[in-house]
C-alpha cells in the first residue's frame, strides 16, 4: 500500500495513547518493586505456565496494547528469575537499580545505533568506559574500552587481539592468514577456577580446547606463579606458542583473586598477554581498603568487567577494557565504503566502536551504565562494596556459629560457600554432596531463598553470593534458617 500511513496502525501509537500505556508500565513496575521483599523469592512455573507461554500462537490480528501489558502482567511477571529480592544469593546476578530501568527506557526511545558517528550516545559511552577504567584503576592514557553483551564477548574480543598481537610477534598476520597453516600451537594459561568463557573464547577462535593449560592453584584457589613459570617453559621446550595469561580478580565459585602482580611479572618477561577476568570482582578495586589485594591489575593487557553484576546495571551491559587502543582496532578495523567518514565532517566523529569489536549494530548501553554511575558517585560505588563484604563476612559468621553447617573456603569477596554437615555424616562426603544438593533444590523451590552450587576439591557446596542493595542481616538469618531446616528435615527423612 502507498500513500498517507495510518498513524493509528500497529507499531504507531498516538502520544496520548503512548503516554498512558507507558503511566501504566511504570505504575506496574513501581508497584512490583515496592512489594517484592513480601513475595516469595522464586516462584516455579507449572508445566501448564510453561507450556502456555512457549507454544501461544501469534495472532493472525493485532492485540491492544493494554491487553499485551495485562499478558505480561499475568504470566511473566509471577515468575521472574528472582534476582530482584534481597534474599536472592545464586549466580553472580545483581537486582536492576531502578535509575538503570528508567535508563533502558530512555535509551530505547532513541534507539540509536552506536557503530560509532557524531552522536551523544558515542560521548557518553566514552565517558562512561572511562568512569570504569578510573574507579578500578585501569590506565586511561591510549587504552580504549566498549560496551559489550558481558564477559563472554569481552573475553573473545580481549584474546582475539591477544592472539593478533602474538602473530604480529612472530611476523605473520593472523588477519590475513588465518590459523590454516602449519605454526606452533599456541597456549593460554587459565587456574582450575577460570570461567567456562575463557574456553568457549579459545574454541571459537579456533585454538581449540588443547590451547588451554590448567595452572595448579594454592589453598585459597589462586593462580600459583611458581607453577605458571614451569609450565611456560615446559611448553616452550615442547615447540609451543605460550601467548596469553589469563587471571581472575574475583572467580565466580569462591572470589579468589590471583596474585596479579607476580602473574604480571611473568607475562613481562615471557611477552605474555595478561588478561584479567574482572567480570564480578573488579569494582572490588574501587574500595581503597582492597586495593593491595588487586596489586597488578594495572598491568593486565586486558581486563572483562560486567557493571551488570556488582554494580547493578540492567543486563545486559559488560564491559573490555583494552591497555593498547591502537592495537585492538588493528585487530577489529575492516570499514567498508559505506561507512567511511572524517572526523569532524558530516556524521564523522571519533573513530567508531564498530572498529574495535565484533559488532556493526551496537545498543545503547552506555545510557543505562552512564546514569548509574552518575547516581551512585565514587562514595555510593565504594559503600556498595563494602558493604556486601562486610555482610559476606556476617554470614560466615552465621555459617560458623552452627554446629550442622560448615564452611569450605574462605571469604574473599562476597561469596560465602558452605554446606549443611549434621554430625552424623560428617566424613561422608558422597552422602553430604547428596543431601546437599537436595537442600540447595528445595531451598530455591520454597521461595524462602535462593542460592546455588559450586563443587570444591570434588565436593557439593552451597554457594551464597552478596549482591543485592537492599540486603539486610535478617535476610541473611533466613538464608541460614532455610538451609537448616531444610536439611534436618530432608536428614531425618
Amino acid at each position: 500500500m502507498t500513500g498517507r500511513p495510518d498513524k493509528s496502525a500497529p507499531p504507531a501509537l498516538d502520544p496520548e495513547h503512548f503516554r498512558r500505556l507507558a503511566h501504566e508500565a511504570v505504575d506496574l513496575v513501581a508497584d512490583y518493586l515496592a512489594g517484592i521483599d513480601a513475595a516469595p523469592v522464586f516462584q516455579p512455573m507449572s508445566p501448564a505456565e510453561r507450556a502456555a507461554l512457549m507454544q501461544e500462537p501469534l495472532g493472525s490480528a493485532g492485540v491492544a496494547p493494554e491487553a499485551v501489558l495485562e499478558r505480561f502482567r499475568s504470566a511473566v511477571l509471577p515468575h521472574a528469575m528472582g534476582n530482584g529480592h534481597p534474599r536472592f544469593f545464586g549466580w553472580v546476578n545483581s537486582p536492576p537499580a531502578p535509575i538503570g530501568v528508567v535508563a533502558d527506557f530512555l535509551a530505547a526511545a532513541l534507539n540509536p545505533s552506536c557503530a560509532g558517528g557524531d552522536h551523544a550516545a558515542i560521548y557518553v559511552e566514552r565517558a562512561a568506559v572511562r568512569w570504569l577504567m578510573e574507579l578500578i584503576g585501569f590506565p586511561t592514557e591510549g587504552s580504549m574500552g566498549l560496551l559489550v553483551s558481558g564477559a563472554s564477548a569481552a573475553t573473545l574480543i580481549a584474546l582475539a587481539a591477544a592472539r593478533h598481537r602474538a602473530a604480529l610477534q612472530d611476523g605473520w598476520n593472523v588477519r590475513a592468514e588465518g590459523l590454516q597453516h602449519a605454526r606452533p600451537a599456541l597456549r593460554i594459561y587459565v587456574s582450575p577456577d577460570g570461567h567456562s568463557c575463557i574456553q568457549k573464547a579459545a574454541e571459537v577462535l579456533g585454538l581449540g580446547v588443547q590451547a588451554i593449560h590448567r595452572i595448579a592453584a594454592d589453598e585459597r584457589h589462586r593462580m600459583d606463579v611458581g607453577s605458571l613459570r614451569a609450565a611456560v617453559a615446559a611448553d616452550r621446550a615442547a615447540g609451543k606458542r605460550p601467548f596469553c595469561v589469563a587471571a581472575s580478580a574475583g572467580t565466580v565459585g569462591t572470589g579468589a583473586i590471583d596474585p596479579l602482580d607476580g602473574l604480571a611479572d611473568v607475562c613481562s618477561a615471557e611477552r605474555l598477554w595478561l588478561h584479567v577476568d574482572g567480570a564480578y570482582g573488579a569494582v572490588g578495586a574501587a574500595l581503597p581498603s582492597q586495593r593491595a589485594r588487586y596489586a597488578g591489575l594495572a598491568r593486565a593487557d586486558s581486563v572483562a568487567l560486567d557493571p551488570h553484576k556488582w554494580l547493578s546495571v540492567p543486563v545486559e551491559c559488560g564491559a573490555v577494557l583494552v591497555r593498547d587502543g591502537r592495537l585492538l582496532r588493528e585487530a577489529f578495523s575492516l570499514v567498508p565504503d559505506y561507512l567511511r567518514t572524517e572526523a569532524d565532517r558530516g556524521f564523522g566523529g571519533l573513530p567508531w566502536y564498530s572498529e574495535y569489536g565484533i559488532q556493526q549494530t551496537r545498543g545503547f548501553r552506555a545510557l543505562k551504565l552512564w546514569m548509574t554511575l552518575q547516581h551512585l558517585g565514587r562514595d555510593g560505588v565504594r559503600d556498595l562494596v563494602a558493604r556486601h563484604l562486610s555482610l559476606a563476612q556476617r554470614l560466615a559468621g552465621l555459617v560458623d556459629a552452627a554446629p550442622d553447617l560448615e564452611r569450605l573456603a574462605e571469604v574473599e569477596l562476597s561469596i560465602v560457600c558452605f554446606r549443611y554437615a549434621p554430625a552424623g555424616l560428617r566424613g561422608n562426603d558422597r552422602a553430604l554432596d547428596a543431601l546437599n544438593k537436595r537442600v540447595m533444590e528445595e531451598v530455591q523451590a520454597s521461595g524462602a531463598a535462593f542460592l546455588t552450587q559450586t563443587t570444591l576439591r570434588d565436593r557439593f557446596a552451597l554457594r551464597a553470593c552478596v549482591l543485592h542493595y537492599a540486603t539486610t542481616e535478617s535476610d541473611l538469618a533466613a538464608l541460614v534458617d532455610a538451609v537448616r531446616e531444610t536439611g534436618a528435615r530432608l536428614a531425618a527423612g
